[in-house]
């Protein structure tokens, strides 16, 4: 690893969405069937990828598997939830990565956003169970709403925040690969480019993000005086397209206010 003078970030930065998971096909079912809870019976923690989220981690692997040594990534951080933990896996087994040249690193901040009361949820069931949350949301808007016992994405940009630090102090240089949820992935692009409350949303309005796609940033040493990351992918699913694997972008089973 030959670091530049001054280099406080990777030289490659990869922030992906796990593959399509179970809550994802259930929420979908109970959207298209009017429905105001999703049906699945387990923690968010636990909820597994579907058979196409896996095809869609190893279609994402075999992409980077097939880029050049110098390219591909020597440190997986993830979310601790089994769908992103699962894709990171995938992704490492199917790239050819062996432990002796990455390492695999579960970090609880990247988890995914927290919808207390609301969880499990359609937009349905909020207007139905929770009418008071629906127009608090409607009056603070997604990114300042916190509902009881939940998170606003405010709170998730906080915790991202000691992250992006993180990776900054210890893996500078290096080509460092984030695998976590829809979310985590438009926060960190708040922090990284210096957005502000109406672009991000902008962001997020124009097309929902879809599973397995990277979001992809090299390290730009003109960027200031030490340099800084510069955003060269977003919501890229080509890998997923090439390999004939269905691009999907369902919100996660409890994003009912996303």
């Amino acid at each position: 690893m030959r670091v530049k003078p001054n280099q406080i970030w990777p030289d490659r930065l990869y922030v992906i969405r796990h593959g399509e998971s179970a809550g994802n096909v259930a929420r979908d079912a109970a959207l298209k069937a009017g429905e105001a809870m999703i049906d699945i019976d387990i923690r968010d923690v636990d909820v597994p990828l579907s058979e196409l989220g896996q095809r869609q981690a190893m279609a994402l692997g075999r992409w980077f598997g097939a880029l050049p040594p110098k390219e591909r990534p020597a440190v997986l951080l993830t979310s601790p939830y089994l769908r992103a933990r699962h894709t990171a896996g995938l992704i490492a087994k199917t790239a050819g990565m062996s432990a002796d040249n990455y390492s695999l690193i579960v970090d609880e901040r990247l988890r995914e956003k927290e919808f207390g009361i609301l969880d499990r949820l359609t937009s349905l069931g909020i207007r139905e169970h929770y009418p008071d949350q629906a127009e608090f949301r409607r009056l603070l808007g997604k990114f300042y709403h916190r509902p009881p016992g939940g998170e606003s994405w405010c709170d998730v940009i906080l915790r991202l925040r000691s992250v992006t630090e993180m990776i900054s102090r210890e893996y500078f240089g290096e080509r460092v690969v984030v695998v976590s949820h829809a979310v985590v992935v438009l926060c960190m692009r708040y922090i990284l480019e210096h957005m502000t409350e109406a672009e991000l949303l902008a962001v997020d309005k124009k097309a929902e993000l879809a599973n397995c796609s990277v979001t992809y940033y090299e390290y730009d040493e003109t960027l200031g005086p030490r340099g800084s990351l510069r955003l060269k992918l977003y919501n890229f699913v080509a890998p997923l397209e090439e390999a004939g694997a269905p691009v999907t972008s369902e919100p996660d089973v409890s994003v009912g206010a996303r």
